[in-house]
């Protein structure tokens, strides 16, 4: 049963409290009854206020442990804040509109938090996209234009859209290093249930699409911006809503590195776009940061450049 807030009164009233939000925690992790992550026992007897130790193996482990909020110094009460916050507005929060919104000392923390969550927003084991679906590239960031279909100055992404009817359904996205049949190839095995219609253009990346299981359908564009607008309406729908996403929310600066985490986020908010309360994406966060694996800081920031600290370019 799917049990949230729907308005950020019933937010507020209902996650006052440190124990309301771990007994949140636990009915979310362990909606049927307690599990233990070393020998799979049931059962458990509390220690403390915030333990449980297995009465299998004796194991004290507690609902935060090997989530997203592992190791965290910082009630879970704020962590319930940020999350409404993220999830409460269309557009989602930068880093620094989620520091002035909830506080916090210092914007480091508040982008650390963001980055978690967003490592949250992919469910392990998803279903894939089906039936007829739109599939191309487009370059995305940079300070340059690119020739071709290299990535020299901007990062190629990869984006798939369900048709359903004239509308669209759920998308896919990726970065992808370039446009050759094996990154093409991986993210169309990865995204997309095999039988379904791949619609592309003529790019000879997508030439193994028959071979590998899919009805390939391929409209040549020859170039023509504008046709492939007319042919491939809905994956640039897509882009152009993550471009002006990216420059509305993150004023553009979104960097290559961390690219992939924006993309889960947009593809997390786009898919969830028609649900009748806010309330409900704040569920599914939560749902799925405790089944995430934790992520350290020194882990999130090891891939920038000259291991800086985070700023408007990260």
């Amino acid at each position: 049963m799917e049990d949230y807030p729907r308005t950020v009164a019933e937010f507020e009233a209902r996650f006052a409290t440190e124990e309301a939000c771990r007994v949140y925690l636990v009915q979310l992790r362990w909606p049927d009854g307690f599990h233990c992550p070393c020998c799979d026992g049931a059962t458990a007897w509390p220690v403390r206020t915030v333990l449980w130790q297995c009465t299998g193996c004796g194991r004290q482990t507690s609902v935060t442990a090997g989530t997203v909020f592992q190791d965290t110094r910082t009630p879970l009460t704020m962590w319930f804040r940020a999350m409404w916050c993220v999830t409460s507005s269309k557009t989602g929060t930068s880093a620094l509109a989620l520091q002035q919104v909830l506080g916090l000392g210092s914007y480091r923390t508040a982008w650390a938090w963001l980055h978690k969550l967003r490592r949250a927003m992919v469910r392990p084991r998803r279903d894939r996209l089906s039936g007829a679906v739109e599939v191309d590239e487009s370059f995305v960031g940079g300070l340059g234009g690119a020739e071709g279909r290299s990535t020299a100055t901007k990062a190629l992404i990869v984006v798939a859209a369900e048709e359903v009817g004239r509308g669209m359904g759920r998308i896919r996205m990726r970065r992808i290093p370039d446009g050759s049949a094996t990154s093409l190839g991986g993210f169309v095995q990865e995204a997309i249930e095999p039988g379904s219609v791949v619609h592309t253009d003529g790019w000879h990346g997508y030439d193994r699409l028959k071979a590998n299981g899919y009805r390939h359908r391929i409209t040549l564009l020859r170039g023509d911006a504008e046709l492939a607008i007319a042919q491939l309406p809905r994956v640039h729908r897509v882009v152009s809503l993550l471009k002006r996403w990216l420059l509305g929310t993150h004023q553009g600066a979104v960097t290559q590195v961390h690219l992939d985490y924006y993309l889960d986020e947009f593809t997390f908010r786009f898919n969830r776009r028609r649900s009748r309360h806010r309330g409900k994406l704040f569920f599914r966060l939560v749902q799925q940061a405790v089944a995430a694996e934790p992520v350290p800081y020194r882990d999130i920031v090891k891939h920038t450049r000259r291991g800086r600290r985070p700023g408007h370019k990260i």
